[in-house]
């Protein structure tokens, strides 16, 4: 497999860094990149929060460090090979599941005597569809899941094969990989990336799409040339 970096990423990086505007995507915006195939119609901006241009111009300038080449094929993946699902990595006495719960929704309760651990019910404003989701713990509502900005699948694919336990461990809980999303984004996203799937709100696009460039360039994974020429597409727009 050939490695492919668009040489004008460097440059898009420098001017960036340089001029720094609003980072929200305008809809009808002349240069926006179209959603990708299977996507949910955007909703309107500002629903959720966006990275601010100074994020989305770091993930910009991070771009280049990252590979552009094929993926390798997914033979051999399990969840099991990241690790336990929601270990307590960082030995705080809450499983990773529920630390990303009590960061990400407000008005909790928790549970009495787990130490302020488990999340029973709280609110989630959902950055993926721009509504709010009102989580029950063990409730028939809808649901709230944690979604791997990077797929560990995808991560498998993209160099997380020639990784060590520790590293895939470590990989699967970090919270720059972790976000509260409706149960129903987080599965209609599955196991894609940047190039097949982006959240319905369009509004989310930036802090999205920086936050898997910051966390690819952190573990030294690679892109697929069509999700890093998305990435360079989507970063570009929300530096202007």
């Amino acid at each position: 497999m050939n490695t492919r970096m668009p040489a004008q990423l460097a440059a898009l990086a420098t001017a960036a860094a340089l001029t720094l505007s609003a980072c929200t995507l305008a809809p009808g915006a002349a240069n926006a990149p179209a959603a990708p195939t299977g996507t949910n119609a955007p909703a309107q901006p500002g629903a959720a929060g966006t990275a601010g241009p100074t994020a989305s111009a770091a993930a910009l300038a991070a771009l280049p460090s990252i590979p552009a080449k094929g993926r390798a094929p997914k033979t051999g993946y399990e969840r099991e090979l990241f690790g336990p699902a929601w270990k307590d990595v960082d030995r705080n006495g809450c499983d990773t599941r529920n630390d990303t719960l009590r960061r990400d929704l407000s008005g909790i309760e928790v549970k009495p005597g787990t130490r302020d651990c488990v999340v029973l019910s709280g609110q989630l404003a959902d950055p993926y569809t721009g509504e709010t989701v009102h989580f029950v713990r063990g409730g028939n509502g809808p649901g709230v899941d944690i979604d791997h900005l990077v797929p560990l699948a995808d991560a498998w694919q993209k160099g997380a094969q020639s990784w060590d336990k520790d590293k895939r461990e470590r990989f699967a809980n970090d919270p720059a990989n972790l976000a509260a999303s409706s149960a129903s984004a987080n599965r209609s996203k599955g196991d894609s990336d940047l190039a097949t799937w982006l959240p319905p709100n369009r509004a989310h696009w930036c802090d999205y799409t920086a936050g898997i460039v910051q966390v690819k360039a952190t573990y030294g994974l690679w892109m697929t040339p069509a999700e890093h020429d998305r990435a360079a597409q989507i970063l570009t727009e929300c530096t202007r």
